[in-house]
């Protein structure tokens, strides 16, 4: 082989290497903050312009430190958004105290000026149900299985939250049961699957996970392994028969330590009344 083709062969084995590598070192460590408009039709005048800081499948465990969680936390407090919203899936492991007593210190810490509300994923079931459900009322976050207002002057929104779609019952009906019929609800709930489950309860807003937004996303093709029934289900705001569902990206890994083309990220949401924002 002469210096030429040793050249061409070291050049092509360096950049197949590199692509190679970028899904996993690199595009899956780098967390966006991505900001979104969410217009809600009865959302109270007074709380046009509330905004969410919205965290989902942090996956602490393999790849994800609790270093890099610590960072996530310190990143949405700085924000400085009216709440934060953690809707599941904080350790990755199945059969897992462990990770469970690691991840929820540092979950802890998390601060917003009208709380900090939080539901479980279906992996923090298999890793513990009782031990996630304890550090969840702990920490004091838990909005499962319930509803807690938020006031501003005398007009409300209402924050409930369901179990997970495959490992808890969703009791959305009964997280709701003591709203009035023209309260503006937001539900908290890990599968976007639960929008299309059996409930009555008429909602504003469904804030979900669970999707990564299929992690690897190829130009028009799309996202080609999503873990839900629906797979029109995948990251963003998406218009459904019972209610308005935004799914995040969320920031860690499941199945496969890649994204291609669709970041880990920590979405900022700004609630707006269409008939101020027109």
């Amino acid at each position: 082989m002469n210096r030429r083709s040793f050249l061409k062969l070291a050049l092509s084995t360096g950049a197949v290497v590199l692509v190679g590598s970028y899904p996993i070192f690199i595009e899956r460590n780098l967390v966006q903050l991505n900001r979104y408009k969410i217009p809600i039709p009865n959302l109270p005048l007074s709380f046009h312009g509330f905004t969410l800081a919205h965290l989902t499948d942090v996956h602490l465990g393999a790849l994800v430190s609790p270093s890099f969680v610590e960072e996530i936390v310190h990143r949405a407090n700085r924000l400085n958004t009216d709440i934060i919203v953690c809707t599941g899936d904080y350790v990755h492991q199945r059969n897992t105290i462990e990770e469970i007593d690691k991840v929820w210190p540092v979950l802890s810490k998390l601060t917003a000026r009208y709380g900090v509300y939080s539901v479980l994923g279906n992996h923090d079931h298999w890793a513990d149900t009782a031990r996630s459900l304890y550090w969840l009322e702990r920490s004091g976050q838990n909005i499962r299985h319930q509803c807690k207002p938020i006031y501003k002057g005398r007009e409300r929104i209402l924050l409930g939250g369901a179990g997970d779609f495959w490992e808890d019952e969703l009791k959305i009906n009964e997280a709701f049961s003591c709203s009035d019929q023209d309260d503006c609800k937001i539900l908290l709930s890990h599968n976007p699957d639960s929008v299309d489950s059996d409930f009555q309860t008429p909602l504003s807003l469904v804030l979900s996970g669970h999707t990564h937004g299929g992690q690897v996303v190829l130009p028009f093709l799309g996202a080609r392994r999503l873990p839900v029934e629906n797979k029109a289900y995948s990251s963003g705001l998406i218009s459904t028969p019972k209610t308005p569902l935004f799914i995040s990206r969320g920031i860690g890994w499941s199945t496969l330590p890649v994204r291609f083309n669709c970041y880990p990220e920590i979405a900022v949401l700004e609630l707006v009344n269409p008939k101020l924002a027109a």
